[in-house]
């Protein structure tokens, strides 16, 4: 296969692949997702991502419709990474896409939670001993030394089962003789590693020394005269301070030595000259004979490294994944084959979750579910307008349904107590943005109309679509839009404040609401972000109004939000400033 049918791969790539890792190489390591050997091969890390999305899951990323679902897509990489236990594990992470069918799904998800439980049960000492194992594991620089030495670390801290069974079922022996011939075979250029044999270190030992006194030659003479005057007896002096200065063998000092030499200069120079080129030549015969030995011992364990590289990048990628799922309760999700749904009871939002904010857990639902008892979402409705107050949450709503249907598509858990999800082929999620001018208007309808248009299962999420034209063209388009969803048999949740505006719905529709309860004694507003269903939310702008009109402290500014209570309803207004003053009365009693 030619590297550039590969997405984002040119020519000036293809060709640095090429010349790095040859054109096998480096299509094995993109068919396998390793962002290790194409950092190595010169790509950027996240050049070499984007590369792999696309060839690992390229049909599956059609699933991501909208530049807003694959912003959450990334959001959610970038929450289960910061729980990644080797810089492998985060780029196996960075990679993971929507799978393309249920069995893969599943499968995942299985190992997922097999790792979270596994994980969860096992001590803090032993959580501290096993994440040590895999610091050490450099897994882009390290290769498959780290991953032989984290292998042996792993068994010692005792775990056997789950992600860790693998690991504890290779042989530990051979594991130490693969960890001593790949340290010794990754010495420097060609040069075998100190530390793999302790013949070779000797033999480089002395050969520094020596070169270290071929500098000093001068030195070495002028020390030698003072005791030696005549030729037999400056020869016999160099060969003992030889010997004692190097710990060259004695045997071989002489024979370094010359027999005549034109002055004690040349005595010195030459038998360092001649020492020096006989331990190159010993150090080259030992290196040679030492390295044959460890292509051996490593062509007898490749078998056994090939096993720990494997079950290493495993174990750090799903220890990784539980350690994210247990971070945030992640739990399993249904999935459903005979209906299409996406339902969930106590949902949180991850992005919520992770500023540290109160979250308060919501039961939602469009389609035909089947959620177990409590505050259920009537059954059947295939596509639901959400109304309520400013800062009531909608927004947060249909990024958490968003959340919910990559993650199990994924095949991974989901943030909810109970989930329901029918597999789709395109989520359609799009945010408020507030630019009001006929091209937001063309581009926002062309990326939300086509993917109900095309073959395939659509979720709609779309928030304030009124937000990008004037109110009464907003209103007909956007009940276009509801009508279009319920006719393509797809399932969407439409935020919006023009719910009297779109009566009457189709028949497979209804609308919920988002109540404003009322305002804290800190004047914050206070807001039930459970939706109430088939009931129209309210906007409550008493409760700003109210709060704008106690925070003024300038007469004037007072003056004119007095106006405007009177404006939304002064009664209401007063009544609203009476209740949270009560409740902070009522607070101290």
């Amino acid at each position: 296969m030619r590297l550039e049918e590969y997405w984002g791969i040119g020519p000036k790539t293809s060709a640095l692949l090429s010349s790095e890792l040859g054109v096998d190489r480096a299509v094995a390591a993109i068919e396998s997702a390793d962002t290790r050997e194409l950092t190595k091969a010169g790509l950027s890390r996240g050049r070499a991502t984007r590369i792999l999305r696309r060839a690992t899951g390229a049909e599956a990323m059609d699933l991501l419709a909208t530049r807003d679902t694959r912003d959450v897509y990334k959001a959610l990489l970038d929450l289960a990474e910061e729980h990644a236990v080797t810089e492998h594990a985060a780029d196996r992470i960075r990679v993971l896409t929507p799978l393309p069918d249920r069995a893969a799904m599943e499968e995942r998800l299985s190992s997922v939670l097999d790792a979270r439980d596994a994980w969860a049960s096992t001590d803090e000492a032993t959580r501290d001993d096993v994440l040590a194992a895999f610091d050490r594991y450099d897994s882009v620089a390290g290769g498959e030394l780290s991953a032989v030495r984290t292998a042996l670390a792993l068994q010692e801290t005792g775990v056997d089962d789950g992600v860790f069974e693998p690991i504890a079922t290779l042989d530990g022996d051979r594991l130490g003789d693969a960890a001593r011939a790949l340290a010794g075979l990754q010495g420097e250029g060609d040069r075998v590693g100190d530390g793999a044999d302790d013949q070779l270190d000797g033999l480089r030992e002395r050969l520094g020394q020596v070169e270290d006194l071929a500098v000093t030659s001068a030195a070495v003479v002028e020390e030698l005269q003072s005791e030696a005057r005549r030729p037999d007896e400056f020869r016999d002096a160099l060969a003992r301070y030889l010997t004692s200065e190097t710990g060259v063998d004695a045997a071989r000092v002489r024979d370094a030595v010359p027999r005549e030499a034109a002055d004690a200069q040349d005595f010195v120079e030459s038998a360092l000259r001649s020492l020096a080129g006989d331990l190159r030549s010993a150090v080259d015969e030992r290196e040679a004979t030492v390295a044959a030995t460890l292509e051996e011992d490593l062509a007898a364990a490749r078998e056994t490294v090939d096993a720990a590289v494997e079950a290493v990048d495993a174990a750090a990628l799903y220890v990784s994944l539980a350690r994210f799922a247990l971070a945030y309760e992640l739990g399993r999700p249904t999935f459903v084959a005979d209906r299409e749904t996406i339902a969930v009871r106590g949902a949180r939002n991850l992005a919520l979750q992770d500023a540290g904010d109160d979250v308060q857990p919501v039961t939602y639902a469009v389609g035909d579910h089947d959620l177990p008892a409590g505050r259920e979402p009537p059954t059947g409705d295939r596509v639901a307008v959400l109304t309520g107050a400013n800062s009531g949450g909608k927004t947060t709503l249909l990024e958490t349904l968003c959340q919910v249907q990559l993650l199990a598509q994924m095949g991974l858990p989901v943030p909810a107590e109970d989930a329901e999800v029918g597999l789709v082929d395109a989520i359609v999620f799009h945010r408020r943005h507030a630019s009001f001018n006929a091209g937001v208007l063309e581009s926002t309808l062309r990326s939300v109309v086509p993917p109900l248009t095309d073959a395939g299962r659509t979720l709609m999420l779309v928030d304030e679509f009124e937000a990008i034209t004037e109110p009464g063209s907003a209103a007909n388009l956007l009940h276009g839009l509801v009508t279009l969803t319920v006719e393509r048999d797809a399932l969407g949740v439409f935020v919006t404040h023009l719910a009297d505006d779109l009566e009457p719905l189709p028949e497979a529709a209804r609308t919920d609401g988002i109540f404003a309860e009322g305002l804290s004694p800190d004047l914050d507003l206070e807001v039930d972000y459970q939706p109430r269903f088939e009931t129209v939310g309210k906007s409550t702008p008493e409760f700003i109004v109210s709060r704008l009109v106690a925070n003024a402290a300038d007469p004037v500014e007072r003056t004119g939000f007095e106006t405007l209570a009177q404006a939304v309803g002064e009664e209401a207004v007063q009544r609203t400033l009476s209740d949270a003053r009560w409740s902070e009365g009522d607070g101290d009693d």
